[in-house]
């Protein structure tokens, strides 16, 4: 976990403002309940949960790293936001049942957490999922397949979920237009 940790803590400290909202998050803005609890996991640098925030919900982000959360913290106070921060090794003991309406994960993949965040989630939760699948175009994001989604992944590792959206171009088309790296998934408890 210690390495794990100053891994991303040494990516994050090159930084120096808080990414941008998923696509997935940003294009169906208009899904978001008008009020309620959200948690932008394995945040990052934060993006999410400061978009999460400015929408009006009330956000936990955790992150494993002190420096991405440092600069989140930094933000949300010169935004005016209220952001809860927690550090940690994200695993299904720290996912506590029915309690987000909302939860957004960004280019993190953990098949183990996957019954943990939906039970997180309360009924009629919205489940937001983007990530890096194995049928990219160019080497962007991790190598190892661990960390990569097969075609389709997302369906079925949450398939108890109603699904609301569901996109993977990959090769298909024009593939110098769209996401073609990631799988973006929305689900609703």
């Amino acid at each position: 976990m210690i390495d794990l940790q100053h891994k991303w803590d040494a990516v994050y400290s090159k930084a120096d403002t808080p990414t941008t909202a998923a696509e997935v998050l940003a294009r169906h803005q208009y899904l978001l309940p008008e009020s309620g609890r959200a948690l932008d996991l394995a945040c990052g640098l934060g993006g999410n949960a400061l978009f999460l925030a400015n929408c009006g919900l009330q956000v936990d982000a955790w992150d494993i790293s002190a420096a991405g959360l440092q600069i989140l913290r930094q933000a949300a106070i010169d935004q005016g936001l209220h952001i809860a921060t927690r550090q940690c090794h994200i695993g299904t003991e720290t996912l506590t049942p029915q309690t987000y309406d909302v939860i957004v994960i960004c280019r993190f993949l953990d098949r183990t957490l996957c019954n943990a965040i939906m039970a997180a989630l309360k009924p009629g939760g919205l489940l937001f999922y983007q990530t890096f699948t194995r049928n990219k175009l160019d080497q962007q994001g991790p190598s190892n397949p661990d960390y990569l989604l097969a075609h389709n992944e997302l369906l079925t590792l949450f398939s108890p979920l109603n699904l609301v959206f569901y996109q993977e171009y990959a090769k298909l088309g024009d593939v110098r237009f769209g996401n073609r790296n990631e799988a973006c998934f929305i689900g609703q408890k």
